[in-house]
């Protein structure tokens, strides 16, 4: 049940399309789904790899897409103009405090360095108690196998308390990802 449904979503995943093609139809099936729920999708603001595949299936499907950038990737990741807001800022920090502070909720799509960096980020501040929102990774093909596995692992070695570890929501199905963040606010 959606009391209140989804309205807004900070996606992180990767810039990149040399990928398994099965992560390329989860960002366009996120992106249309995000449409259809008439949600606003807040990403990195790029055009290329799955972060502008799911930004397009988006806008094409409906949805309020808001890019957010810093300045210096506009052109290295190739801003995607056509976006209803387009946000550039000074730094990283500011790109990922903005897609936070805007967000009912997070959702990770496989990715490299970046989409890690902000998925530790955005970790990191739950456990210190800055957001309460509901996380959510799409585990495609098992993607993320393995980072769950190392948390599991740094929890157990005692490196996160039971008590502070933030909640993650893993699903395999873009539908079942939306209804279980939907469900946590």
């Amino acid at each position: 049940m959606e009391s209140q449904g989804l309205r807004s979503v900070t996606l992180f995943c990767g810039s990149s399309l040399k990928v398994d093609p099965a992560f390329v139809e989860a960002a366009e099936a996120f992106g249309r789904l995000a449409g259809t729920r008439k949600a606003e999708l807040i990403y990195g603001g790029g055009g290329i790899g799955l972060m502008g595949v799911a930004a397009r299936a988006a806008l094409e499907s409906g949805a309020s897409v808001v890019g957010v950038i810093p300045r210096f990737l506009v052109e290295r990741e190739i801003a995607m103009l056509d976006v209803t807001e387009l946000i550039q800022t000074k730094s990283m920090h500011e790109r990922k405090a903005i897609m936070a502070e805007r967000a009912d909720a997070f959702v990770v799509l496989p990715g490299g360095l970046g989409t890690l960096d902000e998925t530790f980020e955005i970790l990191t501040w739950a456990q210190l108690g800055l957001h309460d929102k509901p996380v959510g990774i799409l585990n495609v093909k098992g993607f993320f196998n393995g980072l769950l596995a190392h948390l599991e692992h740094t929890r157990k070695s005692g490196f996160i308390q039971d008590e502070s570890m933030p909640e993650l929501i893993v699903e395999e199905s873009v539908a079942e990802l939306w209804a279980t963040l939907a469900d946590r606010l």
